[in-house]
């Protein structure tokens, strides 16, 4: 796997993207090419103005944002509106790209778990890339994301961690902050807390889910483009999500898109019931190689029926800011990483 260290003013930070993930890039826009023209009869021009006016937003309210995208666009050699497009490709188009995933947060005295299944189509998994950011007054991230995207999933030198579930509620305000944008806010906090804030007082562009957590405690925060709502964590210390809302949002209809979701999140509980208070790493691991009602389990498998596999699977402690990442399906694991900050 591709790791790109990158360091210095958003514009270098993501120039050092672009120049290093050149060609994973590509390949990322053109896998989105694809899809937009497959599932929407979108060439790649009219996806281009339609980031339009998520380039200007970017630009008025998050100029560092736009920064980094722009030297990522530099570095890469493509048209900045290539890369705004692949950073709001959920927004552009709602609910055409949305991955599905099984998350869990679950706190215990010794430790801070923050651990997911990521699944989208096998064919991006080659663009998927580490990027280990340093920027001035602001936490170290380590992340995992799809190349030439801003921010997704990991955690930072504060112990703060980000997980994402797509949630496909309709509507979409270009106004608000992008799901994208939104994670990587959330890994440039100082804690979980101060994430949610920041998230709830910009507003999100298009729902979904994104797990927030630190040392201390977890949040999951749902939102929809006008509603917020927060899952706590329940007795035993656990948040649990998938891919459909489980608080109320007055007004916003949730379409339940992965029929499989709610029996993941129930299959993730029932599992985490048996083990005691204090789980070791391998217990929580083997969670996440649970194969119960293939193709849509936790540990998933891609067919016309399912839509997508895993493509990885990610778990942190976020007291000790250690993690490891297992590319592949966790039950045929490709790669192994051992994370640390």
């Amino acid at each position: 796997m591709l790791f790109v260290e990158c360091k210095g003013t958003p514009y270098e930070i993501g120039h050092q993207h672009g120049t290093a993930a050149r060609a994973e890039i590509d390949r990322c826009i053109a896998f989105y090419a694809s899809l937009f023209q497959k599932n929407c009869k979108q060439e790649w021009p009219q996806v281009l103005s339609n980031a339009e006016k998520f380039e200007q937003a970017a630009r008025e309210k998050w100029p560092a944002y736009h920064e980094e995208m722009r030297g990522i666009a530099d570095g890469s050699g493509r048209d900045l509106l290539d890369i705004v497009a692949i950073n709001v490709r959920t927004e552009i188009n709602f609910g055409l790209f949305s991955d599905g995933c099984t998350a869990l947060a679950w706190h215990t005295e010794k430790r801070a778990y923050l651990g997911q299944n990521w699944d989208w189509m096998t064919a991006q998994s080659p663009n998927l890339i580490l990027t280990h950011i340093s920027q001035p007054s602001k936490p170290t991230i380590l992340q995992i994301t799809e190349a030439g995207i801003l921010g997704k999933i990991g955690f930072n030198s504060h112990g703060v961690g980000t997980l994402l579930n797509a949630i496909k509620a309709p509507g979409v305000d270009a106004s608000r902050l992008p799901v994208h944008f939104g994670l990587r806010m959330a890994l440039e906090s100082r804690s979980a807390a101060e994430a949610v804030q920041k998230l709830e007082s910009h507003g999100m562009a298009a729902s979904a889910h994104i797990l927030v957590a630190d040392a201390h405690t977890a949040v999951g925060l749902e939102f929809t483009k006008s509603t917020f709502a927060q899952c706590r964590p329940d007795a035993g210390g656990r948040v649990v999500h998938a891919n459909h809302l489980l608080e109320e949002h007055p007004g916003e209809v949730d379409t339940v898109w992965l029929k499989d979701s709610p029996v993941r999140v129930r299959t993730m509980m029932q599992n985490c019931a048996k083990l005691g208070s204090e789980p070791g790493w391998e217990e929580v691991s083997r969670l996440f190689e649970d194969e119960q009602h293939l193709p849509g389990a936790i540990c998933r498998v891609e067919t016309p029926e399912s839509g997508s596999g895993t493509l990885f699977n990610i778990l942190m402690d976020l007291k000790s800011r250690t993690g490891v990442l297992r590319m592949g399906r966790p039950t045929q694991v490709e790669e192994t990483v051992t994370l640390s900050l």
